[in-house]
């Protein structure tokens, strides 16, 4: 008796001290001194962010981008458009992530690593940095109509440095500086090779909400070239330890070399697309 009403004594001062615990595992506290949480996506919107799968881990990634919405009801609002991108990635480290995707647009199937080279610490390295690099397959190009196409003309390739800031237990920022390459662009006097420069953000909004943003500054583009800049805008729900976006765009292709390259959409005449990511871990 004596002991249970010990327990019934000491038990609200248990539940208190885990409830602090958890917290405190979701504020800006840190990990052996590194900022954890920067980003809850994998992606911010459609660049990359600074987070990996943990080692060991498989994470299966739908994500969907409708046609654009300008049509109206002709199309759904785009549901009669929608391209879809099916990821897995798989942590061989904490630090280094493969990846393999197909898109249904261009029918593009994609390679990738990321790997994380240093890490935002407090009072320390005042930033986390991560490498990512890919190489698409463009299987939706015909002979039909390039008959001088070969193999290496499908090809494109992708390398990103991601240098992100946790500004506060808010405020995440990134910058993106991006080289991709295409061996066949469909604008004569767009080079092959292409430079970029990525910048996004997080601004959380409560426990499970946050606001995302991302934008593309394409550095060399054609001057006779109609494709734009992407801006990207949208949010995350975290739901049961996983992470659902929502989100509006100005690309619908969801590879890099796409929405960099090839975005057609203008916020301005409404011709932006929705869309989401679906991830899951096993």
């Amino acid at each position: 008796m004596k002991n249970i009403l010990v327990i019934l004594i000491f038990l609200p001062l248990f539940s208190s001290s885990q409830e602090d615990l958890l917290n405190e595992i979701d504020s800006d506290s840190t990990i052996n001194q590194y900022t954890i949480a920067t980003f809850k996506g994998l992606k911010i919107v459609n660049f990359e962010s600074t987070k990996l799968v943990a080692k060991k881990e498989l994470t299966f990634v739908v994500s969907h981008r409708f046609g654009s919405i300008e049509n109206g009801i002709d199309t759904f609002f785009g549901l009669d458009d929608a391209v879809t991108r099916l990821n897995f990635i798989y942590g061989l480290t904490d630090w280094l992530n493969i990846s393999a995707s197909r898109s249904s647009y261009q029918k593009i199937y994609e390679a990738a690593i990321k790997y994380r080279l240093f890490r935002q610490q407090e009072n320390g390295f005042p930033v986390t940095i991560v490498g990512y690099h890919s190489i698409l397959v463009n299987t939706a190009l015909e002979e039909v109509n390039l008959p001088k196409l070969e193999f290496k003309n499908r090809l494109g390739y992708t390398t990103q440095l991601i240098v992100a800031r946790k500004v506060n237990k808010n405020l995440s920022i990134e910058i993106i500086p991006t080289f991709f390459h295409d061996n066949l662009v469909v604008i004569d006097e767009q080079d092959n090779s292409q430079f970029a420069l990525g910048f996004g953000g997080r601004y959380k909004l409560s426990t499970r909400w946050s606001l995302n943003a991302d934008y593309g500054w394409h550095l060399n583009r054609a001057s006779n070239s109609p494709f734009k800049n992407p801006l990207s805008i949208g949010v995350d729900l975290e739901t049961g330890g996983h992470v659902f976006q929502m989100h509006f765009t100005n690309s619908q292709p969801m590879n890099t070399n796409g929405f960099l390259g090839q975005s057609t959409g203008d916020w301005s005449d409404g011709n932006i697309y929705f869309g989401f990511n679906l991830s899951r871990t096993f």
